[in-house]
């Protein structure tokens, strides 16, 4: 089989890269990412020498480029790429309605036109809007975004199941709740915690800090989008979840308690700006047809992800420097953005 995985420089997408080649050997992943501030090379570093991986770097957005390698026997379109970050999408939607929305829309016009045998929309529970005090999403729940980043995915999602109607395009669209571990950039919750914690800097906590996530190992979401792609039945949506709902300030408490650091860092700043109170995914559906469940809950999964930002200092500090970049030219050099190799 042939994949091919969008994003796959980033935290989830990188990941999943190297799961797959882990799992499924004799699997040929090609990798296209257009190498943002999020996307960072060294993620793969362990994988690069297989013979079986190949990098790409491309924008989603470019019809030609996308169409070229798409040509090239593709099997399934794994698409990851995506702007992410709420707060940038509050100050800049522009570019998050160009990724999200336009990006999914030639991937698409791609995948149909050479005929992939599935194509798989990475998705997010945030495209299901907030949560009162009960109650989980499921797969019905309707699509109710409050930000300019979950509106854009669900843009995306739209797009897919339109394209399956429509065009009869063999699809799947997967829903997780936040994910953390290894490889995750500074600019999200955990790792952020933990690089300000060692840093003795002051963590900021929105609001109350009493909004709550659903969290899930990002090993665990690969193993379920690799049954999804293998088993998942075209056309239906599936949602990822943990089940480790937890709040914001007891995941602050809990990494500044293993790491020895004082409540006296944490500090309340003004709330986000549409920021919803409670995200909590059932995944009732993907446990009962495709047999997953999650193997860390969060106790374990958050003692591993602090143990490996503790044990790779010099990864994340490099990206708050911003020499992380220097890596792509120095391993790469010419071969970037040569999609005939």
């Amino acid at each position: 089989m042939k994949l091919l995985v969008t994003g796959g420089a980033g935290f989830i997408g990188s990941n999943f890269v190297m799961y797959m080649l882990r799992e499924h050997p004799d699997y040929e992943i090609v990798n296209v990412d257009s190498l943002t501030y999020a996307g960072n090379l060294e993620n793969l570093q362990s994988v690069e020498s297989n013979l079986q991986y190949t990098f790409i770097q491309a924008d989603i957005t470019d019809v030609q480029q996308m169409e070229q390698i798409i040509s090239k026997g593709i099997d399934v379109v794994v698409n990851f790429a995506a702007e992410s970050h709420v707060d940038r999408s509050i100050l800049s939607p522009d570019i998050f309605v160009r990724t999200n929305v336009l990006g999914t829309q030639v991937l698409l016009d791609a995948a149909k036109k050479y005929q992939v045998t599935k194509y798989v929309q990475v998705s997010t529970d945030e495209v299901y809007g907030s949560l009162g005090p009960t109650g989980l999403f499921t797969e019905e729940t309707p699509l109710m975004p409050n930000s300019p980043y979950s509106a854009s995915k669900a843009g995306g999602d739209l797009l897919v199941r339109a394209y399956h109607e429509t065009f009869g395009l063999p699809v799947n669209i997967t829903r997780c709740s936040n994910n953390y571990g290894p490889f995750q950039f500074p600019e999200k919750l955990i790792p952020l915690i933990i690089s300000r914690a060692l840093n003795d800097e002051a963590i900021p906590v929105y609001g109350d800090g009493l909004n709550i996530r659903d969290w899930l190992y990002v090993e665990d979401h690969c193993s379920a989008i690799d049954l999804v792609i293998h088993n998942g039945k075209i056309g239906e949506v599936y949602n990822i979840g943990g089940n480790n709902e937890r709040t914001n300030i007891y995941i602050v408490e809990t990494i500044l308690e293993q790491l020895g650091k004082p409540a006296s860092l944490i500090q309340y700043v003004q709330d986000r700006l549409g920021h919803d109170r409670r995200y909590g995914i059932d995944p009732t559906k993907l446990g009962t047809e495709l047999g997953w469940k999650p193997i860390h809950n969060f106790e374990t999964g958050i003692k591993e992800t602090i143990q490996w930002y503790l044990n790779h200092q010099d990864w994340w500090t490099r990206i708050q420097s911003g020499t992380y970049q220097d890596y792509v030219q120095l391993q790469y050099g010419k071969r970037m953005g040569d999609s005939t190799e």
